[in-house]
């Protein structure tokens, strides 16, 4: 019998992790039914003498912001990795096990205002946070303790930001973390027999049954991927098999940029709010070594479900089993693409 994924309750397979999602669209058949709560819009200076991440503002270790125009880059003044911690293990009949971790961790303001996001910043901006990337994950990875390069943004209280000045982190780490770690296995696996980019038959295949891709440009695709967990999950993954940042072109950091504004956009305009979500670069790691299956892509999981104040959680089945969802991922990319669409 074949599967009908509109109706019966099934199981989705994550190629990339070799994980599992389970969905459940018989739960919900109409998501938008009900009442839409709407936040407040944030209603921020665009210079706050509070903030640590301002123009000039001191930070808590007593260092002064420079007066900066475009994007500002510092140490993280409370890192969750340093630099030059010594190597340490220990292992207690293979149970108990741990091991040091270095690293460094880096604080990345997108614009020197306040009261902007991704979604409102200009396009040359955002050309520029593309190149800050571009130029962080080629000086770290030239580091000889940093094997993997992360960048990443948390956008929005209701995801843990800690401070709404638009800005993201880049951390440096000894070791490859879990999920790349998982992706590089997975695209290693699909890559040995031909020689296929996993990431570059995906992208063809979405491209071709066009379900879930909410919109392209001329270098990138933006898509709900066919796994997704959370309720509207997207990938952003060039045209072109790209293993890191670094070997964009300039036309393609540029289609990135504008990919990044019209996909933020898109989220705020979902639930009129300023979209939270956390999402993150991955990319080749940094350890020397070759890579030829790594396709360049980045995550973005925002938590709404239904409304500005309907939020997805990970709980009960999801945290003892696996994960679930109830709003189709084709559904998902329905409702983001009907708004990318309107999006000047």
């Amino acid at each position: 019998m074949v599967i009908d994924l509109k109706q019966h309750p099934h199981r989705r397979f994550n190629p990339l992790t070799g994980e599992w999602i389970l969905v459940s669209p018989q739960r919900t058949q109409r998501p938008w039914l009900g009442q839409v709560e709407k936040l407040p819009p944030e209603q921020l200076p665009a210079y706050d003498p509070g903030c640590y991440m301002c123009p000039g503002n001191a930070r808590a270790t007593g260092a002064r912001n420079p007066d900066y125009e475009h994007t500002f880059v510092f140490e993280n003044d409370y890192p969750a990795l340093v630099q030059g911690t010594p190597e340490g293990r220990m292992n207690e009949d293979n149970l108990l096990v741990a091991q040091t971790e270095s690293g460094v961790c880096r604080v990345v303001c997108f614009s020197p205002r306040h009261d902007l996001t991704l979604a409102q910043m200009e396009l040359p901006d955002l050309h520029r946070v593309v190149e800050t990337w571009v130029a962080q994950y080629q000086e770290l990875g030239q580091l000889s303790s940093v094997n993997y390069v992360l960048a990443f943004e948390n956008r929005g209280a209701m995801i843990g930001a800690s401070n709404p000045h638009p800005h993201g982190q880049i951390w440096g780490c000894s070791s490859i973390p879990d999920e790349p770690a998982k992706e590089t296995l997975a695209q290693r696996k699909h890559f040995e027999p031909d020689k296929r980019c996993l990431l570059c038959d995906y992208v063809a295949t979405e491209r071709r049954l066009a379900e879930r891709v909410i919109f392209e440009n001329s270098d990138f695709c933006v898509l709900v991927p066919f796994w997704a967990v959370w309720p509207f999950e997207t990938m952003l993954l060039p045209l072109r098999h790209v293993p890191a940042m670094t070997e964009l072109t300039l036309q393609e950091q540029h289609s990135l940029a504008a990919a990044l504004q019209r996909l933020t956009r898109t989220y705020n305009r979902l639930f009129d709010v300023a979209f939270p979500y956390s999402m993150g670069f991955h990319q080749q790691p940094t350890d020397a070594g070759a890579y030829p299956e790594w396709h360049l892509h980045a995550h973005f999981y925002p938590p709404l479900l239904r409304s500005a104040t309907i939020r997805k959680f990970m709980v009960g089945f999801e945290m003892l089993g696996t994960p679930q969802r109830d709003i189709t991922p084709e559904s998902a990319a329905g409702r983001l693409r009907d708004v990318a669409n309107q999006a000047p």
